[in-house]
């Protein structure tokens, strides 16, 4: 699969300790994707998670909605060094999603319309930490960037916040996912480089 870069310009590094290690700060939002751009409507989205028993948890649109959409500012970090600060996002709580999910379970694998995986612990997802995001800085988020709907985990490298998310699948031991498979890491903390395994 070829790696699609755009609009990676407008550096700067602040030194207000909000940039990890080896990233620099950029002004725009590069776009990096692994393959095709999938194209969902709203009307056809659906989020789901497959709990320890293989019961399944889903929402529509406007049911996933209705668990209620925060607003918050938050900085994002790409494994490929660039960091943009203070992005204004709009999504729901993944806390909220999980609130009616019966699990025992301790890892996910999150699944993307047009087929990439990325596993996540779910310590990594819940108490504040994950959100299923529809808008960006005020604007719903574009097929290029996710939308209409991508996971947001933004304390980890931004490959962990997969694009057109569907859904999560529990899991009792963490397994790679596409980009893990082959050989970026496992967990991937920005501020601890943990780019490649």
């Amino acid at each position: 699969m070829a790696l699609i870069t755009r609009g990676f310009r407008g550096r700067s590094s602040p030194a207000d300790g909000r940039i990890p290690p080896g990233q620099t700060q950029v002004h725009d939002w590069p776009v990096l994707s692994a393959g095709a751009t999938p194209r969902i409507s709203t009307d056809e989205f659906r989020f789901t998670v497959r709990s320890d028993d293989d019961t399944e948890y889903s929402w529509d649109w406007d049911e996933l909605h209705a668990l209620g959409v925060e607003e918050f500012t938050i900085d994002i970090h790409c494994v490929t060094h660039w960091s943009k600060l203070g992005m204004r996002w709009s999504g729901v709580p993944l806390d909220a999603i999980f609130a009616s999910v019966d699990t025992r379970q301790n890892f996910t694998m999150a699944q993307s319309y047009g087929g990439y995986t990325t596993n996540v612990a779910l310590s990594d997802l819940l108490d504040g930490k994950g959100w299923i995001a529809f808008e960006a800085d005020g604007i719903p988020l574009s097929p290029e960037h996710g939308g209409p709907a991508r996971l947001l985990i933004p304390h980890l490298y931004f490959w962990k916040s997969a694009k057109w998310i569907r859904g999560l699948t529990m899991m009792p031991t963490d397994r790679p996912g596409f980009w893990e498979e082959r050989g970026y890491h496992l967990h991937g903390d920005p501020w601890s480089e943990e780019r490649y395994s």
